[in-house]
């Protein structure tokens, strides 16, 4: 049975947010508007997602510390926690909730990486943080090895499922952000997750790399023009969404990846409910009524 994801968050609340964007993105709604975050959870679940990721990409430490205040995280991390098991209670749905482990200083950008031993440090103690309240973790759009050995192996200490998504190039060569192939991480990375999968590229590039995964994986894309524009601490009104992946065509191209045997779908950035919801159609399943 295919899981299915749910779909992009911070873009998402972005639209709905009464707020020009902020450098710390949907960590920045997280304390100004957290009823759109709970409302944002719910219309996922509503649209027949299976799995609610934690709304705390953009709140690690490393990049509190730069747009804000390290001491956010700890309350930021539990204000997030909150308020998708609020959303999950409201609708007395069978949901798993996924713990997040992003990139740690900014997406797509791995050359500002924080090194080795505070890579691992922060990890942990993100994992630890959200452990007791979640099902299992996604570790998500990372850019290479490096950060991949460390988001896994945090996760895996904490005894939950571990998913492990990582993010490529969008020219469709296979490469991981940060340069490395596609086909050397899966090597390098073999046991370190229960589920190894692609992320936020465009859905040509995952599409193109599916020969290089391994059963189970998972693909969920973003429906970006681009990501060039986006610099770390920047704001994400500097990219551009696409115009030709409406929920019709974004389900056409979820369709094609389960027919590749992909066990797990889902939407990342421009992506919302009504993708989310186009897919569960497809999949039959009868609480989707978005």
């Amino acid at each position: 049975m295919t899981i299915l994801l749910d779909g992009g968050m911070g873009q998402e609340l972005l639209a709905r947010s009464q707020h020009p964007p902020h450098s710390l993105w949907s960590a920045k709604v997280l304390m100004d508007e957290p009823h759109i975050v709970q409302a944002v959870h719910e219309d996922y679940i509503d649209a027949g997602a299976d799995v609610l990721t934690l709304n705390a990409y953009s709140a690690t430490p490393e990049r509190l510390d730069r747009d804000a205040s390290e001491t956010l995280f700890e309350p930021l991390q539990t204000r997030a926690l909150d308020l998708v098991h609020a959303a999950r209670d409201a609708r007395a749905r069978d949901i798993r909730i996924a713990g997040c482990l992003p990139p740690l200083m900014a997406s797509y950008r791995p050359d500002v990486a924080p090194p080795d031993a505070q890579m691992a440090d922060t990890y942990a103690r993100i994992a630890n943080l959200q452990a007791p309240r979640v099902d299992l973790f996604i570790c998500e759009t990372l850019a290479t090895i490096r950060e991949a050995r460390h988001a896994t192996a945090a996760t895996r200490a904490t005894g939950r499922a571990v998913w492990l998504f990582l993010t490529l190039n969008d020219d469709s060569t296979a490469t991981l952000r940060g340069g490395e192939h596609l086909a050397d991480a899966i090597a390098a990375l073999d046991g370190s997750a229960d589920m190894i999968g692609l992320n936020c590229s465009t859905p040509e590039a995952l599409t193109a790399a599916i020969a290089h995964l391994k059963p189970p994986f998972g693909l969920y894309a973003n429906a970006f023009t681009g990501i060039g524009a986006l610099e770390p601490g920047g704001t994400v009104h500097a990219l551009n969404a696409r115009s030709d992946i409406d929920p019709v065509a974004y389900a056409d191209i979820a369709d094609h990846w389960i027919a590749r045997g992909a066990a797990l779908v889902g939407g990342c950035c421009e992506t919302g409910p009504a993708h989310i919801a186009q897919i569960a159609r497809r999949l039959n399943k009868d609480h989707a009524h978005v």
